[in-house]
């Protein structure tokens, strides 16, 4: 995953209206309410049939980190599905997104104004159109990289440019070096 995908995550993960199960057997018993089947539950979480029974049935309570991760994401992933689409939608429609970042920021621009790229802070609330093609990108397996150029292309347009009041003449913004990207939608 790239710093983009995990920034969606964080902000679907924001939008729960209720916290996710906490116990281990909490866990399992949504997942195998969600998968149907305990096997199916293990195939996901690449374990043994026999150890998802074993932890849905409390004879197993503390399994390896890193199964214990895949576990906590397979749950998160999977829950409220309808909240995370009603507020995509949202942000896709009518109240855009917005970007709280710390990157450095280059681009290019006409001959004798400076185009030396430089490490700034910016929030920046991008329109429905900008989340829009994000959303699309992401469904589409795009790369981070690609998506990192559709938020740069709003932040040309809405920060850079004040939405056509200034720096006409500003032809490609990038994002580079993100030291850390939040997204609230």
């Amino acid at each position: 995953m790239g710093e983009i995908d995990d920034a969606i995550e964080r902000a679907d993960r924001e939008g729960f209206t209720r916290q996710p199960p906490k116990t281990l057997q909490a866990h399992i018993n949504f997942l195998i309410k969600q998968l149907k089947t305990t096997k199916a539950v293990a195939a996901e979480l690449g374990v043994s049939q026999r150890s998802v029974e074993r932890y849905r049935k409390g004879e197993r309570k503390h399994p390896p980190k890193a199964i214990a991760e895949r576990i906590d994401a397979a749950v998160r992933a999977r829950w409220q599905p309808q909240v995370r689409r009603r507020r995509r939608k949202q942000a896709a429609t009518t109240r855009g997104l917005t970007v709280e970042t710390r990157a450095r920021f280059g681009y290019t621009a006409p001959i004798g104004t400076t185009d030396d790229g430089r490490f700034r802070r910016l929030t920046v609330h991008l329109p429905p159109v900008y989340a829009q093609r994000l959303f699309d990108a992401r469904n589409t397996g795009a790369s981070d990289q690609e998506m990192r150029q559709i938020i740069a292309e709003g932040f040309k347009e809405i920060y850079f440019q004040d939405g056509g009041a200034r720096a006409l003449g500003l032809s490609d913004v990038t994002l580079n070096d993100i030291d850390y990207l939040d997204l609230d939608y």
